[in-house]
């Protein structure tokens, strides 16, 4: 090989090497290790339409008065969230009848919604009582990552279901998921996830979607088992099921509070090596989806990277195991 040309890849290897040692310095001075979780003042209490008090909100480090919560984020779900609301307060309702030792909320989670999310949940929580559905208001829209963690943190359950506010998943299939967790974790203190999951659906899938459409979720699923999660085949449903004790490992650990948020959650279970279980839940692609195909693929993409890249080089820590080393 000519020297000239054994000089430049001399040149371009360091020049690769350097920017290697700045992206990292850059990361490791800018980045905060540990997530700082703000939360106003107005989001700390709830309002009872019945009473028209407001009421303060509990804390995750409580010990649990309930059964399940139920938290839905909402972001302009005014038009969606009325059918999923009436199913899933139908069921736990029933399910309550059914079970005397069973108790339910539902956590409704406005993210910054500038339509009438807020009033129509409030109409809900009217008709049920606040003791069964309570509406959390944010101040400004932190992507649903973080709406989902306000929810979680405000909630009084022994067990802590997501579920998205469009109704896409079957909601009595929460009893697939109840029973997938029991046999991981026996009580609230114990550790462990029921993941609701599309996985089974995925051949019908392919056969609905467009050739472009399909790339690019095959093109995720890869990203995502190459720099992320490799024990869960879908890591996006929106129905996953926690003890209590893993959602405030979780939920009190996670950085990213945008689409991607359930990669970053998943990742951090496999590498505290909580327990988890896959769970095939019925599901319907709903009208009025906030993604929009490419760009949020591209978004959630560059966000995988950067969960890995953070994370390898120590950029972000994990608040879990900082406090049990503590």
């Amino acid at each position: 090989m000519c020297p000239c040309l054994l000089q430049l890849l001399f040149y371009l290897i360091v020049a690769a090497i350097a920017v290697v040692f700045v992206v990292v310095a850059v990361l490791l001075y800018k980045t905060k290790p540990y997530p700082t979780i703000v939360r106003h003042a107005d989001e700390k209490s709830f309002l009872d339409p019945q009473s028209i008090q407001t009421i303060a909100f509990p804390c995750i480090e409580d010990a649990p008065t309930l059964e399940l919560s139920v938290i839905v984020p909402a972001y302009n779900e005014e038009k969606r969230l009325p059918s999923m609301l009436d199913e899933c307060l139908a069921f736990l309702e029933d399910k309550s009848k059914r079970k005397s030792n069973f108790n339910y909320e539902v956590i409704v989670v406005s993210d910054g919604s500038a339509d009438a999310t807020v009033s129509t949940a409030l109409r809900y929580s009217k008709k049920h009582g606040a003791d069964k559905v309570r509406v959390l208001e944010l101040i400004e829209n932190r992507g649903k990552g973080g709406a989902v963690r306000m929810g979680m943190l405000s909630a009084r359950g022994r067990q802590l279901l997501f579920a998205d506010a469009d109704g896409a998943t079957k909601f009595a299939d929460y009893d697939k998921l109840e029973e997938s967790l029991s046999s991981l974790a026996s009580e609230w203190r114990q550790d462990g996830i029921a993941i609701g999951s599309r996985a089974h659906l995925e051949d019908d899938a392919i056969a609905s979607r467009s050739f472009f459409r399909t790339i690019l979720m095959h093109g995720f699923h890869t990203l995502v088992w190459l720099f992320a999660v490799r024990s869960v085949r879908d890591t996006q449903c929106g129905f996953k099921l926690f003890t209590r004790s893993t959602a405030r490992k979780l939920f009190t650990s996670l950085h990213v509070q945008r689409w991607a948020f359930d990669v970053e959650l998943l990742y951090l279970a496999e590498r505290l090596k909580l327990p988890m279980s896959e769970v095939a839940v019925r599901w319907t692609e709903i009208d009025g989806s906030k993604l929009t195909p490419f760009w949020s693929w591209l978004q959630m993409g560059s966000d995988l990277v950067m969960i890995w890249l953070r994370y390898t080089v120590g950029a972000w820590r994990i608040a879990a195991i900082e406090k049990k080393e503590n």
